[in-house]
Parts: structure tokens; sequence; C-alpha cells
């Protein structure tokens, strides 16, 4: 089994075992955030990253080339129920970043809090990311907003975000899933839809990466606030 750093994303890793897989170098040795596969190799847990579970993952096997998530970025996780994604973050950004989840659900909220009670770097938040305003006393200025929330109008509520939270300079990373927003659209009409709301809200968009075949009729887009 070998390990090596991915060639363009800070603090993931691609082990190969037979087939190359995404990794992260667990922030918090044995603990599970859920039931992902860990790796052992020279002393180190490194848990894998699969793209099936994870939309980020998925967007990387898929070529993105803006996912800025290092050691001591702040994020704003938009729609972060049970934190599995969230938790790859956690080990990106390190003790030295932050993450604040929000999530509207109690159910996966229940899940989040006994990661979070480890992972100390997430800070769950009960919240409607359609009230930005409602959780300001929790969140400071971050560098990243990242949002899957699934939701028709989530252009707005990114754009509302971002414009309450993220810095000059900051990234948005939008996870869309065509049907959401408008079942009778071609799921390339709903990306540009989005991709055009969020530019007229402010912020530049920089790349679309669809996400077939890992989750069909979706797609990432980022974007930059300048």
């Amino acid at each position: 089994m070998r390990v090596r750093r991915h060639p363009r994303f800070d603090r993931v890793y691609v082990i190969r075992d037979g087939r190359s897989q995404l990794a992260t170098l667990n922030l918090v040795p044995g603990f599970r955030s859920y039931d992902e596969v860990v790796r052992r190799v020279s002393g180190r847990e490194y848990r894998i990253w699969s793209p099936h579970r994870s939309k980020p993952a998925a967007a990387i096997l898929r070529g993105i080339r803006t996912l800025p998530v290092s050691r001591g970025t702040k994020i704003l996780y938009l729609g972060i129920a049970s934190g599995t994604t969230a938790s790859h973050f956690s080990d990106m950004v390190g003790w030295e970043g932050v993450i604040y989840g929000v999530e509207v659900a109690h159910r996966p909220m229940r899940d989040l809090l006994r990661v979070a009670r480890v992972r100390k770097n997430i800070v769950p938040i009960l919240g409607s990311a359609r009230r930005p305003e409602s959780y300001a006393h929790l969140v400071e200025e971050v560098d990243v907003l990242y949002a899957d929330v699934a939701q028709p109008d989530q252009g707005r509520i990114v754009v509302e975000n971002s414009e309450f939270y993220l810095k000059d300079g900051g990234h948005v990373i939008l996870a869309v899933k065509a049907s959401s927003v408008d079942v009778r659209l071609p799921p390339k009409e709903v990306y540009e839809g989005i991709r055009e709301e969020l530019r007229r809200g402010g912020l530049r968009p920089l790349e679309l990466i669809d996400l077939g075949p890992f989750y069909p009729k979706h797609a990432i887009i980022a974007a930059k606030r300048s």
C-alpha cells in the first residue's frame, strides 16, 4: 500500500492498494465520524474519502481545480447534515481552521453533534440557511462558503450568505442538484441559471464540474467574491 500527496489539493492524499482512492489524514485517530473505511500506513491513519459519499471528492476525481480548503481555512457550510463531508474538511483545515455548519433538520443534527464533540473545529448550528442573520452571533468572516442545500432558491441562499460572511477574495463552492431547482429543465440549463444568479449577486463564476457518473444531474459550481 502506497500513499502520496494529491498533486493539486493540500492535505488530500491518494492511496494505492490495487486501485487509487482519495483519503484525508485522520485529525482524531481512532474516532470514526461515520462508517468510513480506514487505512493505516506507517503509523498514520488515513480515512478513505469516497466520491460516492461526498460531492467534493467526486469533483476532485472529475477534475475540479478550485477547492481552496487547507490548514487554517474558515468555512461556512450550509446544509452540513450529519457531517460526512465536513469530517474530511475537518481533517484538511486542522485545529487551526473552523467549520461553521448550518443544518435545519433535527435528525442529522443529532449525528453531527456526536462528531463535533470530538472534532472540535466543527461548530454545529441548528438553523435555516435562508436566514443568515439568525446565526450572525456565531459565525465570523470566512474564507470559503460551501453549500449543499438542494432547494429551488439555492442560488439566492448562497448569495445572501456570501454577503453576510464571505470575505473579499473568498470562494463559494456550490453543489447543485438540478431536479431540486427545476425538474422541467435540462440540467445544463439549470446550472447556467444558477451561475448567472451568482454572477448577478457579485460572485465571479470560475468553473462548473458535472458530477456524473457519481451523482447524475448534479454539478459543483465554484465562484469567487471579488
